[in-house]
């Protein structure tokens, strides 16, 4: 009974090693392409980018911030129905697509009317991962480039 208790042991703790070493610190990680903002024609605004998880730990977007505007959230967007939600996940090995008539970001109550030229300053922040800031360049407001 003693050597099958070790041979048990002996394992999980190989296993755990093995569980571990995929991911040694743990943290994902993350790097940010493609962002843009179509220039807004309101009060309102809408950002776009891609966040790509090259570790092997998944993570969540929790929340976006930017002098742009004191109410910046993240929204989902389901059956051309969009609302408010609390985080989107980033895959272990994958990506996060905020695009066009998808999932995206939304600024309110803008501050100033960012032009096209101009870029937009925001801080991703997540679950796990250190925040990180993304310089949001303002496109014509037609701007899809999935479509280009």
């Amino acid at each position: 009974m003693n050597r099958r208790t070790a041979v048990a042991g002996a394992l999980a703790l190989t296993t755990g090693l093995a569980l571990t070493a995929c991911s040694p610190d743990g943290v994902p990680q993350l790097e940010v392409t493609g962002a843009f903002m179509p220039q807004p024609v309101s009060d309102m605004a809408a950002g776009f980018l891609l966040v790509r998880n090259n570790g092997d730990v998944t993570d969540r977007l929790t929340s976006v911030t930017s002098s742009l505007s004191d109410d910046v959230s993240i929204h989902e967007t389901k059956d051309r129905t969009m609302r408010m939600v609390t985080s989107f996940e980033v895959p272990a090995g994958g990506e996060l697509d905020l695009e066009r008539g998808g999932n995206h970001i939304m600024f309110t109550d803008l501050k100033q009317q960012p032009k096209r030229g101009e870029t937009v300053s925001v801080e991703l922040h997540f679950e796990k991962a250190d925040p990180i800031k993304v310089d949001i360049p303002v496109k014509e407001t037609t701007y899809n480039p999935k479509k280009q």
